[in-house]
């Protein structure tokens, strides 16, 4: 469901994260055939409703993971990944990273293909 417009982007949110992923590629695959290049940063977390806005954490750690991602790429944070365990969506390691204004290195992955 689609959230909020961010500029040029936009912020959705998903009843589980492989629905996301599977959607962020079907984006990708759709608009490239328009001539347009997109990048996707997933990451799952508690959200804080505000109005018909949703904010909080969960949102900066997928805006900011969302910047790191190169034009027709899915980068996901650690907790997507172990969330979607054995849905046969195959990652590959993208290293740890210092996320803007968060504490810590953040595990992210590039999603590579999917299992047929």
């Amino acid at each position: 469901m689609e959230v909020n417009t961010l500029g040029d982007g936009f912020l959705a949110r998903f009843d589980g994260p492989a629905r996301a992923i599977r959607c962020a590629d079907e984006i990708i695959k759709a608009v490239r055939g328009l001539g347009i290049e997109v990048r996707t940063g997933l990451h799952t977390g508690e959200c804080e409703h505000v109005g018909d806005n949703i904010g909080g954490i969960a949102v900066h750690v997928g805006a900011r993971v969302a910047s790191l991602a190169a034009s027709g790429q899915i980068l996901i944070s650690q907790t997507v990944k172990d969330i979607i365990a054995g849905s046969g969506i195959r990652l590959e390691d993208r290293g740890g990273v210092v996320l803007k204004g968060l504490p810590g290195e953040w595990q992210l992955y590039g999603v590579a293909g999917f299992a047929t």
